[in-house]
């Protein structure tokens, strides 16, 4: 294979599109609060001095949608007007109907709630079996928006993102090649007091100097000044970063986004699914590296594919994996949902820093790692 660069971003809870995620995905968790069985389906459209939410809800509960729309925003970091875009002076504006009743008559029968092609994947790379160059963006993009709410760095406003390119060797994690970082700051604040404020309390304490290179570049803002930021600079919607809420570029994407829909989604909840499946078979020690796919059609009970890439790096015939995947982990939407308990409010967590790699999430949990590794 020779050496290979692979890549990943990861926005800061702050950034138009994920503050549009952390939305939706707020008023999912409030929506099943409610009621277990909810059906949503919003969209997030953010702008300045504007928030629209828009979609199809079918609901026993009541949600103060314009209550939690502000409550979000404000503990994101958007609560004061100089940034342009605040909780408070921000317009709600909903357009929420019922679900369809076609939709609801092809759930009802046990079907997939949604056409789909989900995709789930781990590898050795790190301890949360996941590709070194997602898991070390969100590490940081995460750390530098604890740093700023911790009022370690007042200097810092909520928009940022994350980039971090790494050289691959025959598959492997070698070095990181770049660490570049965008983050909104005050107008008073210099670059280089910020530059030296990240390197030193963001990307040493993150990336381990055993991965930096001579060759490793560190950039702080290398555009120069970041000072307007978030909706007031650049719309905001749900669903635009669906490569950094899956493993950048190591594995595909499915296609789809998740925040926003309730689990009879497949598009979400078979993406878990895939996940975890992929997870058992290298923490089984059956794979190096696993990627899981699977396609459904709305309104049918069966997986209508499934296939898994091991790269070469199976310990065992490919069909036997798939073989014990199949008897281990359920495929028919309803049983994913129960086996998964996924009719909870567990879902404004995923929102920012990525779906996957989050030690307690039903879909990251190593409970049946036994029923793989006794095939080795």
């Amino acid at each position: 294979m020779g050496r290979t660069i692979k890549m990943a971003e990861s926005p800061m809870e702050g950034h138009p599109d994920k503050l549009a995620d952390l939305i939706a995905d707020a008023l999912l968790d409030e929506f099943l609060k409610k009621d277990a069985y909810s059906r949503v389906s919003i969209e997030i459209l953010l702008l300045s001095g504007m928030t629209f939410v828009a979609g199809h809800v079918s609901t026993e509960g009541y949600v103060d949608i314009p209550g939690v729309v502000r409550k979000t925003i404000k503990e994101t970091g958007y609560s004061r007007p100089e940034h342009g875009f605040d909780a408070d002076s921000s317009a709600v504006i909903t357009s929420i109907e019922e679900q369809s009743p076609e939709i609801v008559l092809g759930i009802s029968s046990e079907g997939a709630g949604d056409t789909a092609t989900v995709v789930g994947y781990a590898c050795r790379d790190t301890q949360s079996y996941m590709p070194l160059p997602i898991d070390l963006a969100h590490k940081l993009s995460k750390k530098v928006a604890e740093l700023r709410k911790s009022g370690k760095a007042p200097f810092l406003r909520p928009d940022g993102k994350v980039l971090i390119t790494t050289v691959y060797e025959e598959g492997k994690p070698l070095f990181v090649k770049d660490v570049i970082l965008f983050c909104q700051h005050d107008p008073e604040t210099s670059l280089e007091k910020l530059r030296d404020f990240l390197v030193e309390e963001a990307v040493r304490k993150v990336v381990s100097p055993s991965l930096l290179h001579r060759e490793t570049r560190i950039l702080v803002n290398p555009s120069g000044r970041f000072v307007l930021g978030g909706p007031a600079a650049d719309a905001g919607q749900t669903g635009r970063k669906i490569v950094s809420d899956a493993y950048g570029d190591v594995a595909y994407s499915g296609g789809s986004a998740f925040s926003g829909k309730d689990p009879t989604k497949t598009d979400r909840t078979a993406s878990y699914m895939a996940r975890l499946m992929a997870k058992h078979v290298v923490a089984g020690g059956l794979a190096d590296r696993c990627m899981v796919q699977m396609a459904y059609a709305f309104g049918m009970s069966e997986v209508i594919a499934f296939d898994i890439e091991t790269y070469g790096t199976e310990k065992l015939e490919k069909e036997k994996i798939i073989q014990r995947l199949l008897e281990v982990f359920p495929t028919n939407p309803k049983r994913m949902i129960d086996f998964l308990d996924l009719r909870k409010p567990i879902y404004k967590q995923t929102a920012c820093y990525g779906h996957f790699g989050k030690e307690g999430l039903p879909w990251e949990r190593l409970t049946r790692v036994e029923e793989f590794s006794e095939l080795k």
